[in-house]
């Protein structure tokens, strides 16, 4: 069930439904004891800054691309099997162009990664 629920949150994620994939990861993140739950978290959090763009929420979108990056970086670039590097550069480069704009509405969703999990 644990690996259901990390792999549900990436299709969700990459269908852009960042709502949905936070909770799948949350789900995942709050019912099992995880040897890197930080990385989870960073999952969550990075979910819910792109959450808040769609919802008019830059500042909140700036704070969560500021907490989950540190989380992120601590993991190797092939944790779980993902693309973490790419996660990490697009969501550096998501949190710079929200930082420089004043509407969501300016925002470049190309700057959201895809999650790719290798087998």
């Amino acid at each position: 069930m644990e690996d259901k629920l990390f792999i549900k949150g990436i299709a969700l994620f990459n269908q852009k439904k960042f709502y949905d994939a936070h909770e799948s990861w949350e789900e995942l993140w709050s019912e099992y004891r995880l040897k890197d739950e930080i990385f989870i978290q960073g999952l969550i959090q990075l979910a819910v800054a792109y959450f808040h763009i769609t919802n008019l929420n830059l500042k909140g979108s700036k704070n969560l691309f500021n907490k989950c990056l540190p989380k992120l970086k601590k993991f190797p670039t092939n944790h779980r099997n993902i693309n973490l590097l790419k996660i990490i550069d697009s969501a550096e480069k998501s949190n710079k162009k929200v930082n420089s704009i004043k509407s969501v509405d300016e925002f470049d969703w190309d700057l959201a990664p895809k999650i790719i999990k290798s087998i």
